[in-house]
């Protein structure tokens, strides 16, 4: 089995990739493939990873659809015009290559058919129910996590629930609005498919190479890793919805955990280790697993590519498309944006932008330059450690649980709040604090050690620092106060820092205009990049007026 699955892994790969060499040349086929493909136990699993691939050809897009329009990514003058269409949020896109959403109906048209015909199968052969479980689960949450994808970047859906065989059918379906499509995501999760929900996890290296299963010489890592997590995308769903609660809950019930049993290095802990470690996120020579909820990794060795680096990068033979604007740079030392402390830059500023042949290039997924920009398999986060952290501060200011908690996530981490805890007469540290359990810390308390509970402390540098604690040499606090829409624009300027350029900046700008019915801060933020180009009153003008969301005609297709 193992051997049969890697091969169809890295054919299916190639096959799927090779077609789509280009992400602004994506190929589709209107026709789409309808046959019955799972007739062998085999293909049960192929059929799965057919769906990873189609991941893998819309990866970069996620990130490029959001950047061009957001607050720090201007095209070049190497850019097409169909490209500065989008990034002057021109209301006329017909025709425009960039803008077609072809590749995610595809992928949930492709988690359709793969669900029916997993069933299919299920009903008349054998099937080790928690294989079957887990990828029922799994595809569950790839078709929620590509519908939101598209209500975010479209702030509409045309909901597919059954399969087509061509994309011209999408004029059957009905199209929901991005709350409708939040709620739809939410309940596909919960309810699920053929009685299963999407709580299942899938474990590639445990079924096909379990000797080294849970270690970094799996060749299967990238694979379990690329289908979004439960508690991720979750949280991020509840959050649209206005659950703040569930969100907090989601989260902290999977980190709680993590936390619990492993006493140095847990998942998505915030820690002085991390201060070193940064870059080494995107690289495919090192893998941190430490911050990977889920990411879209590439083999470029098998014709799998995405095309950030090809358009971030300046180097021949790539086209350098996509630059950092000027007014994004200058948030990274901008006092009066972000506290700086005792610095003059905010420490992120090197692992984010630079300079390269006489040009300021994105540098943040550039890792490797020892080998040339399209052979760097960097990978696509759809979430990462720090997701976590922004969506519970976020939930918790809603709340009204403002100032402390904020701290903590923010700006010190846990370790500050360790008397927040109880405490018996030995020393040991109980109990939780807003959900928190004291193993954030660094204080004494219990921990999972080898299969038994143990009494002891997490290594200095594995305590929780929170997002900007973990730099060593501080870089200044933000502001929290009582006031809801203030905090929220505060944690936006730090997404703005950890997280720029990953696509995830725009879509919370939208998020919290749409909360305040207010885009001011939005339309600033994003105009500022505009007053290189002398449109900014125009952009900023769009923005006041709700103009977020690509303009597309979902509904008939038409280009």
């Amino acid at each position: 089995m193992k051997k049969i699955l890697l091969s169809t892994l890295i054919l299916c790969g190639a096959a799927v990739m090779s077609g789509c060499s280009d992400f602004f040349d994506v190929q589709t086929d209107n026709v789409l493939d309808n046959d019955k493909y799972i007739t062998e136990e085999n293909e049960v699993y192929s059929g799965y990873i057919g769906l990873m691939t189609k991941m893998q050809a819309i990866g970069d897009k996620v990130i490029y659809l959001n950047e061009v329009r957001g607050e720090m990514v201007k095209p070049t003058t190497f850019a097409p015009s169909e490209l500065y269409n989008l990034y002057n949020y021109e209301d006329d896109l017909t025709g425009n290559s960039y803008a077609d959403p072809a590749g995610y109906y595809e992928l949930a048209n492709a988690c359709n058919d793969y669900l029916e015909k997993l069933k299919a199968y299920k009903d008349t052969h054998t099937l080790n129910d928690s294989y079957y479980r887990s990828l029922v689960s799994s595809t569950l949450r790839i078709k929620a996590w590509t519908f939101m994808t598209l209500a975010k970047t479209y702030g509409e859906v045309v909901w597919v629930d059954k399969p087509m065989d061509s994309l011209e059918d999408l004029s059957q379906f009905k199209t929901l609005d991005l709350d409708e499509t939040m709620a739809a995501c939410k309940e596909l999760l919960d309810t699920g498919y053929d009685g299963v929900d999407g709580t299942y996890d899938i474990s590639w290296q445990e079924w096909l190479d379990p000797s080294t299963a849970g270690t970094a010489d799996s060749p299967y890592r990238d694979w379990d890793n690329i289908t979004p997590p439960y508690y991720a995308i979750y949280g991020e769903i509840c959050l649209w919805l206005g659950e703040y609660q569930r969100c907090i809950d989601v989260i902290q019930e999977f980190m709680n955990e993590q936390v619990y049993t492993n006493r140095s290095q847990a998942k998505f802990l915030r820690g002085a280790w991390l201060l070193g470690k940064f870059s080494d996120f995107w690289s495919d020579n090192t893998y941190y697993n430490y911050e990977v909820a889920s990411a879209i990794s590439y083999d470029s060795n098998n014709r799998q590519t995405n095309n950030l680096l090809k358009h971030f990068d300046s180097e021949s033979p790539n086209e350098y498309w996509l630059a950092p604007s000027q007014a994004g740079m200058d948030r990274f030392s901008d006092e009066t944006f972000i506290p700086l402390g005792t610095k003059e830059e905010d420490w992120r500023a090197g692992h984010t932008f630079g300079e390269q042949n006489g040009n300021y290039i994105i540098c943040k997924f550039r890792t490797d330059t020892s080998k040339p920009a399209y052979e760097d398999d960097v990978r696509v986060f759809t979430y990462r450690g720090a997701d976590m952290y922004f969506m519970m501060a976020e939930a918790f200011n809603q709340l009204g649980e403002n100032e402390e908690v904020l701290d903590a996530l923010i700006n010190h981490g846990l370790s500050a709040y360790s008397d927040k805890f109880e405490v018996d007469a030995d020393g040991v540290y109980s109990g939780t604090w807003n959900g928190f359990t004291p193993c954030w810390t660094g204080v004494k308390t219990n921990y999972l050690v080898n299969g038994a509970i143990e009494i002891t402390t997490r290594g200095t540098n594995y305590t929780d620092l929170g997002i900007r604690g973990c730099d060593n040499f501080s870089v200044g606090e933000h502001p929290f106060t009582s006031d809801k829409q203030a905090n929220d624009e505060e944690i936006l300027k730090e997404m703005m820092m950890e997280m720029s350029c990953e696509g995830k900046v725009y879509p919370a700008l939208i998020r919290m205009a749409r909360r305040y019915n207010d885009p001011s801060f939005m339309a600033e933020i994003i105009g500022e990049k505009y007053e290189e180009t002398g449109n900014a009153a125009e952009i900023r003008s769009k923005i006041m007026n709700g103009d977020y969301f690509i303009h597309w005609d979902l509904k008939t297709n038409k280009k």
